[in-house]
């Protein structure tokens, strides 16, 4: 029965998402049903297939949402059709966008580049900066499978060290990165959902995002280099001897390396190429991203003279892949259904109202200085990055803020920072606490706590400086 459970999801997401990329370019009334119904389909396979633990904060949001219907919606049933098309850009989005680790596993990219840049990574600083920046370029192809990717890797680099200290330097690096890779990376879908729902500018939001992991990467650095201090460690002997053996490893010899002159290309081949066609194009970012990746994704196997392993990747992961994403799948859509019923009735209005009565209370502060705090309360109830900006985001998109919206961006994404470091409850925390044997505790609020206070308030710092000009 989970089989057949498992295969209606797949097909129904796959059906949702062929629908919606159609009726972007002939839309159709009929067309736009059939997604609804393939969205109702998603939520009854994705309730049958996951245990129930993983399915109630669905039902909580499919209830509250038509709770909010029932009594704010004077047609129901269209209100629902409707709202379960909101999150269909996201869906194409999710669905596409894992095809690209597929090509990074291709070749040793990764060991190569660390084995190319031994000479920058000698020292713990060094190196620990070394992982971070790595991290977050890795989530732009793998999104948060490069935490348990980036730590494998770290992991079977330092497989010896396996101590504490060492689980806390590989840890927050990889943690860290990742999180910050959310205030900037376009492929990751929280980031150019709050973009484009706020309707900010990209690049303008890019360029902050940037700026703040920059800066974020430079102040976990510092952190860390305490505490080596405080663990009364010397890493950096122990990765000198480390990196020696992989660069007697490495299969580039010499000052050329191909592999990592043709990770360079496909990176800039591939973000070059998504920003080329929505200049060209006019394609929005939600819709210009799944068709390069998928058009890309198909030449890099063909080119490589690898259809097989291209036919390899496609037939597990729309057998497999697909079902294991049901619990997200299904989230995004009960989110999507809440979000719709929300903006239907005046709880948006209400929530902002909220936040300024507590700016009236205590002057000093507003809504950019609260906002972070709300997208780090449903990290801790275990929203995920994705679902938590989804929902602010859509809630904020039909309220008018006195605010441009790159700052208010900025603020959410740096909540969303916060939250993926700090609770125990979201993936990327779960993940690598699986892949480092550590509590969802200890990898989150006691490594990051201290971390997470200092970089909150490095952001607000700019923020309201920015309102006050």
């Amino acid at each position: 029965m989970k089989l057949f459970a498992s295969r209606g999801f797949t097909f129904s997401v796959s059906i949702y998402a062929l629908m919606h990329f159609i009726t972007y370019f002939y839309e159709a009334v009929f067309l736009v049903f059939l997604i609804s119904v393939f969205g109702i389909l998603i939520l009854v396979f994705a309730c049958w297939l996951l245990p129930l633990k993983y399915f109630q904060l669905q039902l909580f949001l499919i209830t509250v949402a038509l709770l909010v219907l029932f009594f704010t919606s004077d047609s129901m049933l269209n209100d629902i059709i409707e709202g379960l098309t909101q999150m269909r850009n996201l869906i194409g989005l999710l669905l596409i966008v894992p095809m690209i680790s597929w090509v990074l596993k291709e070749e040793p990219y990764i060991e190569e580049i660390m084995s190319y840049f031994h000479n920058l990574l000698n020292k713990s600083q060094r190196f620990y900066f070394g992982i971070m920046a790595m991290t977050q370029v890795i989530s732009h192809f793998l999104l948060f499978g490069a935490v348990p990717m980036m730590y494998r890797f770290i992991d079977s680099f330092l497989s010896e060290h396996k101590d504490e200290a060492w689980e806390n330097f590989k840890g927050t690096a990889i943690l860290r990165s990742f999180a910050l890779s959310t205030m900037w990376v376009v492929s990751i879908p929280s980031f150019i959902f709050a973009v484009e729902a706020l309707g900010a500018t990209l690049w303008k939001s890019m360029l902050l995002g940037f700026v703040f992991a920059f800066v974020g990467t430079l102040l976990a650095v510092v952190f860390s280099y305490f505490k080596e201090k405080e663990y009364n460690a010397d890493f950096t002997t122990t990765l000198q001897l480390e990196i020696d053996k992989a660069v007697r490893n490495s299969r580039n010899r010499g000052y050329w390396n191909r592999d990592v002159a043709e990770f360079v290309f496909l990176f800039v081949s591939l973000f070059g190429t998504i920003f080329l066609v929505h200049e060209i194009s006019g394609l929005e970012f939600l819709l210009a991203i799944p068709l390069v990746i998928l058009v890309w994704t198909c030449l890099y196997f063909f080119i490589k003279r690898r259809k097989k392993s291209l036919l390899k990747n496609n037939k597990f992961y729309f057998s497999k892949g697909i079902a294991t994403q049901a619990q997200q799948f299904s989230i995004l859509l009960a989110a999507g259904l809440l979000i719709f019923s929300l903006n239907q009735s005046p709880v948006g209005l209400y929530v902002i109202g909220g936040m300024n009565f507590l700016t009236d209370i205590v002057p000093v502060i507003n809504i950019l200085f609260l906002l972070p705090f709300i997208v780090i309360f449903l990290g801790f109830i275990g929203l995920g990055p994705l679902p938590v900006i989804v929902l602010v985001a859509g809630i904020l998109n039909g309220v008018a803020l006195p605010y441009p919206p790159e700052l208010i961006v900025l603020a959410i994404t740096s909540g969303s920072v916060i939250s993926i470091i700090l609770s125990p409850f979201v993936m990327p925390v779960i993940i690598l606490s699986s892949v480092n044997g550590l509590t969802g505790i200890r990898n989150g609020i006691q490594f990051n706590l201290k971390f997470a206070i200092a970089f909150y308030f490095l952001v607000q710092v700019f923020i309201q400086t920015m309102v006050l000009l």
